[in-house]
């Protein structure tokens, strides 16, 4: 249903290198970028996921009360090794990788300037 998310950011080149990261993880990579703006998709399908743009209207970019972007992981390492990542880049814990209800797994933090994301799956774990 949703085409791509836009997320605010006052340092365009720290969200750029922190984004960069989250990209590759689903095999994306940066397809449009100027002084304001940085997108990244798949260049082959014309996908897009994120933008981390500096706010149009000049103000400083805030994070909005109750909004949080979810990333859909492949299964439950990558939501772990996600979060992992997340951690590792200096990002706050916002709730460690675990089950929220039966069949739901879910890891959240905080990205640099703030925003909430979360990486997640659906479905029980594997059997092992």
């Amino acid at each position: 249903m949703l085409g791509y998310v836009t997320i605010g950011t006052n340092d365009l080149a720290r969200a750029g290198t922190y984004y960069d990261t989250f990209a590759a993880e689903f095999g994306y990579k940066r397809v449009m970028e100027n002084e304001r703006v940085i997108a990244w998709g798949n260049p082959a399908t014309g996908q897009l996921g994120v933008i981390a743009a500096k706010p149009a209207d000049g103000a400083a970019a805030s994070v909005g009360n109750g909004m949080m972007v979810a990333f859909s992981a492949k299964d439950r390492a990558h939501v772990d090794r996600l979060y992992a990542t997340a951690r590792a880049l200096g990002c706050p814990c916002e709730g460690p990788p675990g089950e929220r209800f039966p069949g739901f797994y879910a890891g959240y933090w905080r990205d640099l300037d703030g925003n909430k994301l979360n990486a997640f799956v659906m479905g029980p774990a594997a059997a092992g």
